[in-house]
């Protein structure tokens, strides 16, 4: 395995970057394409190497929150667990939508222990500007998904017979029950060990494990089939897709790919980015998991562009669904008189990728 602070040399440029008719600067990285059965596809790069899944992975940290039946116990719609797997852009509508999580528990804000920035949407800050306010913890992108660890938390408190509030606190540390139901699902679903995993704290202050991209897109695989997970993680995961499919405004917000994407495909595709160029999807119609990591970490830009160019040509059938990709594969680029100035577009050796 290569170690994950040893940069791999000989990655292949997955995104270009042009200027004009120049290509300017080039994007390296890795991708995965897995069944099922751990067989890949589908790879380019180093596809062994631990990285970071970061925010793609929220999905699989969701299992628990409906396979415990937490769920079910406290009557969470769709948009509820949708924003428990989002990385949303801090709208009204997310927002509201896990104070709503947080009432069904009976608990507020005070209980997310994420921390506070302003909204990813810059509307939403805007709004907040104009009104004087400051963001809290409702705001934060990962508000939806602490959300939900805290409802998981107050059923293990009830099952335990201990105050809510009390149990709960804490619940981004590795070593509390909470935490330990999320890295336990984590870990069945990709199959990777994740006690002999290099360890971080992720933006919002949950641990962060590393794993090898084959591992992530066997993951998710299994989530796009129930194939390998046990059957209250597989139905778990069959319900979080849906839900995500008949709110995707929750997992991202106005004109972000992952909503745009989700808003047409529904349940033929349930994607999701992550921090420093990891994106991950799992396609159920081709029981496929697909896992990206882009090396220069340059926030979601090339990583959209492959999944975007992954999403053509393995999932793409008609003409409408070429329509809703194509701009998100070659993305026009513009400077600030709104002139277009050059293009994003995938690279030959992840542009001549076919379906099998």
């Amino acid at each position: 395995m290569t170690p994950m602070n040893h940069a791999t040399t000989s990655q292949p440029v997955l995104v270009e970057a042009l200027r004009g008719d120049a290509v300017e600067s080039f994007h390296r990285g890795a991708l995965a394409v897995v069944d099922a059965d751990g067989t890949v596809l589908h790879a380019l790069g180093d596809i062994h190497r631990p990285v970071f899944p970061r925010s793609a992975v929220k999905l699989l940290q969701a299992l628990p929150l409906v396979a415990s039946g937490a769920a079910d116990a406290l009557g969470l719609s769709n948009e509820e667990l949708a924003l428990a797997c989002a990385s949303h852009g801090g709208e009204p509508m997310h927002v509201r939508t896990a104070a709503g999580m947080l009432r069904k528990a009976g608990l507020s804000e005070t209980a997310l222990e994420c921390g506070a920035h302003w909204p990813g949407f810059e509307g939403a800050s805007r709004a907040l500007a104009r009104e004087g306010r400051e963001p809290d913890a409702l705001h934060n992108n990962c508000s939806g998904k602490h959300a939900g660890f805290v409802c998981l938390g107050c059923l293990l408190a009830r099952q335990a017979g201990q105050d809510a509030a009390a149990f709960t606190r804490g619940y981004v540390k590795a070593s509390h029950p909470v935490m330990r139901e999320v890295s336990a699902a984590l870990q069945a679903a990709t199959g990777h060990d994740l006690a002999s995993a290099p360890v971080g704290t992720d933006g919002c202050s949950i641990p962060t494990y590393a794993q090898p991209l084959h591992a992530l897109a066997l993951g998710f695989a299994r989530v796009a089939t129930g194939l390998g997970l046990s059957a209250g993680h597989a139905q778990a995961a069959l319900r979080l897709r849906q839900a995500i499919a008949r709110a995707p405004q929750m997992v991202a917000g106005t004109g972000r790919f992952d909503t745009r994407v989700m808003q047409h495909f529904g349940e033929r595709v349930c994607c999701k980015v992550g921090a420093e160029g990891v994106y991950c999807a799992a396609l159920p119609e081709r029981g496929l998991g697909v896992a990206i990591k882009v090396d220069d970490g340059q926030g979601a830009r090339a990583a959209e562009v492959a999944m975007a160019q992954l999403l053509h040509a393995l999932v793409a059938r008609s003409d409408a669904d070429h329509a809703v990709l194509q701009p998100l594969r070659e993305v026009v680029l513009r400077n600030w008189n709104g002139l277009a100035v050059g293009r994003l577009r995938p690279a030959p050796a992840l542009a001549t990728l076919q379906a099998d």
